[in-house]
């Protein structure tokens, strides 16, 4: 089961998921990863695993054929957003039905939506008070955050709690969770 990744941060969880799917010699592979951001150090992360990547621009990613054509030339069954922040446009939708996964860093439908990504989300779940945070795996439909919900595992947030000690612990989740709920949803095991 082919795979490509979407991401344009950092890439700390898209080598986690290549990793975690070579050491347990899955039948889901990462065969392209895609940025829509030149200077992500997901690009680096990419040569290092030795998985092939592409960056893109908004025109080719909203406009035009290119990102499908990228997909189909590599048999991309699914896709899985990491730290992507663009909304999906209706053309992948089309060609990946129920096929398109994120993970966001807080328990949804809360702390969600257009603009809550990253530390936004941490500063959000602090300043309301919460006691529990934690991270969200889900398919994507045509608005940001509201598709069905596969997964989420919670983690406490303390009094003290800073935003960056909450994404740590966030993270941990993420990297923990992610690669095998992807791998169950695309091999149609149940958590």
């Amino acid at each position: 089961m082919k795979t490509a990744i979407f991401a344009s941060g950092s890439g700390t969880n898209a080598q986690r998921i290549v990793e975690y799917f070579r050491e347990t010699a899955s039948p889901v592979s990462v065969e392209v990863i895609l940025s829509n951001n030149p200077h992500a150090y997901v690009l680096e992360r990419a040569k290092m695993i030795q998985v092939p990547s592409r960056i893109f621009t908004r025109d080719e990613f909203y406009q035009s054929e290119t990102i499908l054509d990228i997909l189909h030339k590599q048999e991309v069954e699914y896709l899985i957003l990491a730290g992507f922040l663009w909304l999906i446009p209706a053309s992948l939708l089309k060609a990946y039905p129920d096929k398109i996964i994120n993970i966001h860093p807080a328990l949804l439908p809360r702390y969600g939506g257009k603009g809550m990504y990253g530390m936004k989300v941490h500063e959000a779940v602090i300043a309301a008070r919460e006691k529990e945070s934690g991270i969200s795996i889900h398919l994507v439909n045509e608005k940001y955050d509201e598709g069905k919900i596969l997964f989420q595992a919670k983690c406490p947030v303390s009094v003290d709690e800073t935003p960056e000690s909450l994404a740590a612990k966030v993270h941990q989740l993420e990297y923990r969770h992610f690669p095998e709920v992807i791998e169950n949803f695309i091999l149609g095991k149940k958590n």
